[in-house]
C-alpha cells in the first residue's frame, strides 16, 4: 500500500528534518528577528510549484503578518499554458530585472523558495538581493541542487547566494516512492516539506521578535468570535506599516 508507504517516509523525513535543521532554522530565525526589530522588511519569493510555501506563510491566521510575498508574472500557477512557467524561469534577465521593482532595501531579508535552485530566475534574485545588501535565506535541497548543472551563465545555483539554507531534504526528482507497476517514482515531498520548515520559522522568529521586546503582530483567525482589541491594533498595524504586497513592515519601521 503506497499510501502507507509514504506516510512512513514522512514521518522518517520529518525527524531526519528535526535533526539536520533546527540550527538552521534558528540562524534564520535571529537575523529576521534582529532585521525586524532594527525596523527592516522581510520579503518572500517561490514559484512556480515553490511558490505554494510561501503563499502559506502569507495572510494566515496564526502567522506572523510581516510577510511581504512578491510573486513574479508567469512564475504563479495560476497563470497557463503552465509550460511557459519553466521556460521563463531558465530565461536570464528576468530575475534581476523584477528584484529591482521590488524596493527593498539594505538591511531587509528576502526568503527565497527553490527546490532544485539551478534555474536562472531564483539565481538572479539571490545575487541581486546580495548586492543590495540583503541577508538572504533559501529553502531549497542542497542534494537535489548538486547533483544538477547550474543553468545560469555564472555557472552558480541559487544556495551558494544564500546567507542561511534551509535544507529540505528532497531527493533528485522530488518523489520518493517507487512501484513495479508504475513507469516512474511518485509522491513528491517539496511542498509540504517547505510549508512545514517556513511555519517552523516564522514560528521560532516570533519567539525571539517577543524576546527582543517587540510584539509580534500574529494574524486572529477570522472565522472565530473574539479577541476584538487585538485584531483592532492589528488593523491600526495594517493601516499605519501595510505595503503594496499585502504584507506590513516591521512595527519599528520608521517613515
Amino acid at each position: 500500500m503506497l499510501a502507507r508507504k509514504y506516510f512512513t517516509k514522512g514521518l522518517e523525513l520529518l525527524n531526519r528534518l528535526e535533526e539536520t535543521q533546527l540550527p538552521n532554522i534558528e540562524q534564520a530565525a535571529e537575523i529576521i528577528a534582529q532585521a525586524t526589530a532594527e525596523g527592516h522588511t522581510l520579503y518572500a519569493w517561490g514559484g512556480p510549484h515553490s511558490s505554494l510555501p510561501v503563499q502559506d506563510i502569507f495572510y494566515r491566521a496564526g502567522g506572523v503578518t510581516l510577510v511581504n510575498p512578491v510573486f513574479a508574472p508567469g512564475l504563479t500557477l495560476e497563470e497557463g499554458p503552465i509550460r511557459v512557467g519553466s521556460f521563463i524561469e531558465r530565461a536570464e534577465g528576468y530575475g534581476r530585472e523584477f528584484f529591482s521593482h521590488i524596493g527593498a532595501e539594505a538591511g531587509d531579508v528576502i526568503i527565497l523558495v527553490s527546490t532544485s535552485g539551478r534555474n536562472a530566475f531564483p539565481i538572479e534574485m539571490a545575487m541581486s538581493a546580495r548586492e543590495a545588501g540583503l541577508k538572504v535565506v533559501g529553502l531549497t535541497s542542497l542534494t537535489y541542487s548538486q547533483s544538477v548543472p547550474s543553468r545560469h551563465s555564472s555557472g552558480k545555483k541559487m544556495y551558494q547566494y544564500c546567507d542561511v539554507v534551509l535544507d529540505s531534504l528532497t531527493v533528485p526528482g522530488d518523489a520518493i516512492l517507487e512501484d513495479e507497476s508504475l513507469p516512474q517514482k511518485v509522491g513528491p515531498t517539496s511542498g509540504w516539506v517547505g510549508c512545514f520548515l517556513l511555519q517552523a520559522l516564522m514560528a521560532e522568529v516570533a519567539e525571539r521578535l517577543a524576546a527582543k521586546g517587540v510584539q509580534p503582530p500574529i494574524f486572529f483567525a477570522l472565522n472565530l468570535d473574539g479577541q476584538e482589541e487585538y485584531v483592532e491594533a492589528l488593523e491600526r498595524l495594517r493601516v499605519t506599516h501595510g505595503t503594496k504586497f499585502g504584507g506590513t513592515y516591521s512595527p519599528r519601521r520608521k517613515g
